[in-house]
């Protein structure tokens, strides 16, 4: 019974998004749809024990709408929800052919403009990626309770003012293109660093290298796609050589550029050129840039930091925030000095006090001016979740004593 509830859970983990995507279609209800998908999981368990599906993803996608179908015929739920069922057809499929992927259509569905950019993007990461309220929180640097609250605030708006769950025409998809860039970006980084276990989710990062790749040929005129797509695909590219064959962390100096992913990193500079040439400038350009700069330089010494530095200037004049203030630090450091990034960093402590990284980094830039760092990596520890960044800041303790 343990290995099928682990079977079971692995299904979910996999297939959720992508179920409840097709079910927030023909329901047009975010909370119907996650219901009906729990029963159909509750379902799995004992009809699962003679062997699984060869399709667990359209099982479970059958006996959800099979729950949805016979809930809509109790009078409580008919009662409650008689809005939220209004399209028991399961079977016709009237959604344009504007976008053809299951998931990109509920992104850009979700991305409602009537919802703030946040409860835009909360919602989605949410509903679609299938994150959990702690991992949304963390890539806001917010409060949990306050993603849970911007969570329900968008769910009761769509319901008050019945906003339906069709998919946009072509004409109202830049409308909602900076939230679904939102979107994709924060499901790469939640892949990029998980909050527990292993340094990365793969399963993430790819499906928002994907994701981002669709959007390029949806929308082949926006800068902004493709500075995401380059910027991702660049990451992405590096993923190998994060960690040594132990799982141990492994920083950007330490890592072997030889087993970086050529092919991946030369559709990320196709990509960021196709960008450049469309006027690209934007907020994911620029991050794609510096991306670049890493990619092509044939060693961490050969590194161009001066103009990694002119473009993390360029990046907060036009996207102001303590992350990217902080990453510009970095620059300052390896072009300046130690001494030059700590005072870079000597405003960003009130903004960023329950950041791990910050004190992170503030520990490397004393430890590199040869002074005490041990507090600093000791904070560090206590606010990073990631166990294999914990290894390795425990690492960089022991050697400072």
């Amino acid at each position: 019974m343990a290995e099928l509830s682990q079977a079971v859970a692995e299904v979910v983990r996999r297939e959720k998004s992508r179920v409840v995507a097709a079910l927030v279609r023909h329901l047009g209800s975010i909370d119907a749809a996650e219901d009906a998908f729990q029963e159909a999981v509750l379902a799995a368990l004992p009809s699962w024990r003679e062997g699984m599906p060869a399709n667990p993803a359209a099982w479970l996608t059958t006996t959800a709408k099979n729950h949805a179908r016979d809930a809509a015929r109790h009078a409580r739920i008919v009662t409650a929800k008689s809005v939220l069922l209004a399209r028991p057809d399961f079977t016709q499929d009237d959604t344009p052919d504007v976008i053809s992927d299951e998931q990109l259509k509920l992104i850009f569905t979700c991305c409602h403009p009537a919802l703030t950019l946040e409860s835009q993007v909360a919602l989605t990461l949410k509903v679609v990626a299938g994150l959990t309220t702690e991992e949304i929180a963390r890539g806001f640097l917010s409060q949990e309770k306050t993603i849970s609250q911007r969570i329900t605030r968008a769910k009761k708006t769509i319901e008050e003012r019945q906003l339906p769950y069709d998919v946009p025409e072509r004409l109202e998809l830049p409308e909602r293109l900076n939230s679904v860039l939102a979107v994709v970006y924060l499901i790469f980084n939640e892949g990029h660093t998980t909050r527990q276990g292993e340094l990365m989710n793969l399963d993430l990062q790819s499906e928002a290298l994907r994701l981002s790749r669709l959007l390029c040929d949806l929308l082949p005129n926006e800068a902004e796609v493709f500075g995401l797509f380059a910027l991702i695909a660049l990451s992405l590219a590096r993923a190998a050589t994060r960690t040594d064959e132990q799982g141990e962390l492994l920083l950007l100096s330490e890592q072997e550029r030889s087993r970086w992913d050529r092919r991946t990193i030369k559709e990320g500079l196709m990509a960021l050129q196709r960008g450049r040439r469309l006027g690209g400038v934007g907020n994911y350009a620029l991050q794609a840039e510096i991306s670049a700069c890493h990619a092509i330089a044939p060693s961490f010494a050969d590194t161009e930091w001066e103009r990694i530095l002119w473009l993390y200037d360029k990046l907060l004049s036009i996207a102001p925030s303590p992350v990217v203030a902080l990453n510009r630090a970095v620059a300052v450091c390896m072009h300046h000095g130690a001494a030059a990034g700590l005072s870079a960093l000597s405003e960003l402590e009130g903004a960023l006090r329950g950041y791990h990284l910050f004190y992170a980094l503030r520990a490397d830039f004393r430890a590199r001016l040869g002074e005490d760092a041990r507090d600093d990596y000791q904070r560090a520890l206590a606010l990073a979740g990631n166990e294999t960044e914990r290894r390795f800041l425990r690492r960089k303790i022991d050697q400072t004593q």
